[in-house]
């Protein structure tokens, strides 16, 4: 069994033959959704899978061209235990907008405070405010996807208990094995972020680091357990 904690199934050319064949295969994917009205779309063609869930979400770089989704974001957040993609992007494609994507997620923050969640975040090149944000509203259970920001920032955001979510092409790099070299494997998950990103083989994930289908998915009913309590 495979374990995808984030792709984007509503944006491949054939949603519903992927999800199919994840389910013949009992493979786990988590959906993202970059907002909430994407969510209310694919919410019922996604509900009745087993292995498949939809997050809802909320991309940091739509913060400002639709801020006005976030009361459908209050709206939605009980249906479904999976919230991303959410976070912030301070790169040069979000630069311009840093101020909207920091209100949005403050006010997405303060929705989640007190859920039993599983959050998936983006922190391209903001990985320090989002850590600060999320401590500062004591929210749990989150897996940074893609982690590309300082080794020096790791050690904290394990001490936070919260999990990295890794892919190929991260394997494929210098900066991406020195980033997973530094995570615990007890804290690490898979995730293909398919089909946006092109080298995305789980198997090739894990038997470039060593480790077993077992180990995944330890680490995610340990997440599951959590928001059961």
């Amino acid at each position: 069994m495979l374990i995808d904690t984030h792709c984007h199934f509503d944006m491949m050319p054939n949603p519903e033959l992927y999800l199919k064949e994840q389910e013949v295969m009992h493979n786990i994917s988590i959906g993202m959704t970059n907002l909430p009205s994407h969510f209310s779309l694919g919410f019922n063609h996604v509900r009745h899978y087993k292995h498949s869930r939809l997050a809802l979400g909320f991309h940091p770089l739509y913060a400002s061209e639709k801020k006005d989704e976030i009361r459908l974001f209050s709206q939605y957040i009980d249906k479904t235990s999976y919230i991303g993609e959410i976070g912030l992007d301070f790169s040069n494609e979000g630069e311009a907008t840093k101020n909207d994507q920091i209100f949005v997620l403050d006010s997405i923050l303060k929705q989640l405070r007190g859920k039993n969640k599983i959050i998936s975040v983006h922190s391209r090149r903001a990985e320090k405010v989002l850590l600060e944000m999320l401590i500062s509203h004591g929210i749990k259970n989150v897996i940074f996807h893609w982690y590309s920001g300082p080794l020096t920032l790791i050690p904290q955001i394990i001490e936070c208990g919260y999990y990295f979510s890794i892919n190929e092409k991260m394997t494929k790099t210098d900066s991406g094995r020195k980033i997973i070299g530094r995570i615990p494997h007890n804290k690490i998950l898979t995730e293909t972020d398919a089909p946006f990103n092109k080298v995305c083989s789980i198997s090739n994930t894990l038997k470039s680091i060593g480790l077993g289908e077992d180990v995944i998915s330890e680490n995610f009913y340990n997440l599951i357990e959590n928001i059961r309590r």
